[in-house]
């Protein structure tokens, strides 16, 4: 496997990197440490900028290739946690209650430090690398709140690329797949008003509890009926809040949920069924209902051209046997969808190993990933910017 010399030779401290921040979680944008560490370790490699604040606590560094002037691309990595206890019994396990690197952000964050100090080493390119340290991937937006903070235009980014590990997908090994992605993630939340009363006496009611049981039946006929067979959407009814005794009917009742597709005209469908389908269930039994509908990732759409080009650098890093270029897309969401709507780009999968799977209180990111995706960072500079 053609892993970069130097990289392999930094494998060790990359690794050291990893577990510190894996021992130090820290949520959304609430970042502070793991920013902070990330700033130092940029200004000490040399890297000719290094901005802090872009998005609330994102952190970019910017190394300029030693070959004359040319186009810059964006590397970018996650720095949040998730509010999990961690069950793992690592020794460098977490150290903060009730947080955890459940999703490896830790270990992206570690790769892409270690290929920005080899790209602020070498600069055997031309052009600009900017690495992107994103805060709150995990629901927080992080990524909207940097394009939104100038992050594109201000360091004249062209192309952006980002990753991701896949637990279960063998460590060497990488993933990926033209067009849609990676889901979008919008969120529903239901209030239903009926009228309270003893449970005793059901017939001087109107039930809110019943009208949501209904409400939630139905609404699964939009994904069964309404949607393509061949496209994709979930619709998901996950917390329903309601009552306060168990002889009381409840004057009223709040669903809340997630709304997943892969293609902008399911995402709108689906938002108007629901809206009808619970407004409507509710008027039949006598209730009446509030729908709101929230719109947070849009879907991911990797650039075909770009993809094909990421597909070409992992296959030089691990060969074209252990890359697959037809990953079937996921339903899951990723805020990195949020750069490839401003520039094209690419988002890839590296292989875990056979971890624990994501956001799982037992999850860990297997270091043995970090020479690959180190790897692959400094393959895409180099190869994109080859002066």
């Amino acid at each position: 496997m053609p892993i970069v010399n130097r990289v392999a030779d930094l494998a060790a401290e990359i690794t050291v990197w990893r577990r510190d921040l894996h021992a130090h979680p820290e949520l959304l944008y609430d970042v502070h440490r793991t920013a902070a560490s990330v700033s130092e370790k940029l200004k000490a490699f040399g890297c000719d900028e290094v901005v802090t604040g872009i998005g609330r606590t994102g952190v970019v560094g910017v190394i300029r290739g030693r070959k004359g002037s040319g186009p810059a691309i964006g590397l970018r990595a996650d720095m949040d946690a998730l509010p999990i206890e961690e069950a793992t019994g690592l020794p460098y396990a977490s150290t903060n209650p009730g947080k955890m690197h459940a999703c490896g952000h830790d270990g992206h964050t570690a790769m892409l430090l270690g290929a920005a100090r080899y790209l602020a080493e070498t600069r055997n390119f031309a052009g600009t690398a900017v690495v992107i340290f994103q805060p709150a991937e995990e629901g927080g937006a992080g990524g909207k709140a940097m394009v939104e903070d100038g992050l594109i235009t201000r360091f004249g980014i062209g192309e952006v690329y980002g990753m991701h590990n896949y637990p279960g997908m063998p460590v060497g090994s990488f993933g990926m797949r033209p067009g849609p992605t990676m889901a979008s993630a919008d969120f529903i939340t239901i209030d239903i008003e009926g009228v309270g009363g003893h449970a005793a006496r059901p017939n001087f009611t109107v039930d809110p509890v019943l009208v949501a049981a209904q409400t939630i039946v139905a609404m699964q006929s939009v994904v069964s009926r309404n949607v393509d067979p061949l496209k994709s959407a979930v619709v998901s009814v996950t917390i329903v809040e309601a009552g306060t005794a168990d002889n009381i009917i409840p004057q009223r009742v709040r669903l809340r949920g997630t709304v997943r597709t892969l293609s902008e005209d399911v995402r709108v469908m689906v938002e108007q069924r629901l809206a009808r389908i619970v407004t409507h269930t509710a008027e039949a039994f006598g209730a009446s209902a509030k729908f709101h509908y929230r719109r947070n990732y849009p879907v991911l759409v990797n650039h075909t051209r770009q993809t094909e080009f990421a597909a070409s650098v992992a296959q030089q890093v691990a060969g074209e046997a252990h890359v697959d270029t037809d990953l079937p897309p996921m339903m899951g969401a990723e805020d990195f969808s949020f750069m490839v709507n401003e520039r094209p780009g690419a988002f890839i999968w590296i292989g875990n190993g056979d971890s624990a799977g994501l956001h799982h209180p037992k999850y860990n990111f297997n270091d043995e990933a970090i020479p690959f995706g180190t790897s692959y960072w400094v393959k895409l500079v180099e190869t994109a910017l080859a002066g």
